[in-house]
C-alpha cells in the first residue's frame, strides 16, 4: 500500500481500504473472479490501455511498478489471486453507498466524469424533491 500511496500522492490515506488475501471485502460486496465469467459476459466489454501522457518515462514507471503493486501471496505462488479478482467503484456518503459499479472484467471501470455526473444528477434530484 505504501508504494501505491507514493505513486498516487493525491489519494488521501484516509480514503484507502486494503483487503487481505482472504478477499473478505470483495466477497462481501459480490465481486467475483475473472475466471468465473462466461464468454457472453466478456463479449461486450472493451479494455482500454492506461492513458499515460508523459511519454516513455510514464510507461517505464507504469511497467516497473505494476508487479510491485500486484497483490502477491508469498505462501501461494502462481497466478496471484488478486490479479484474477474483479473490483469496482463505490461512492459513499456517510453510511450510504450512493453509487456502485461492479467491473465485468479487469480494466472495465466507469469513467470518472460519468461517476461525477451521476452524483451531480442524484444531488440535483434530491434538492428539487
Amino acid at each position: 500500500m505504501l508504494k501505491f500511496l507514493e505513486l498516487n500522492p493525491d489519494v488521501p490515506r484516509s480514503s484507502v481500504f486494503v483487503d487481505d488475501y482472504s478477499f473478505g471485502a470483495y466477497n462481501a460486496v459480490g465481486f467475483g473472479k475473472f475466471t468465473d465469467l462466461s464468454e457472453e459476459d466478456k463479449k461486450d466489454v472493451k479494455l482500454r490501455q492506461p492513458e499515460l501522457d508523459g511519454g516513455f518515462g510514464s510507461w517505464w514507471k507504469y511497467l516497473t511498478n505494476v508487479m510491485s503493486l500486484s497483490p502477491i501471496d508469498k505462501e501461494n505462488p502462481g497466478i496471484p489471486e488478486g490479479v484474477l479478482r474483479l473490483g469496482g467503484t463505490f461512492v459513499v456518503q456517510g453510511e450510504n453507498v450512493v453509487y456502485q459499479w461492479s467491473d465485468r472484467i479487469p480494466g472495465d471501470h466507469p469513467e470518472p466524469e460519468d461517476v461525477l455526473a451521476f452524483i451531480a444528477t442524484t444531488k440535483a434530484a434530491a434538492v428539487s424533491s
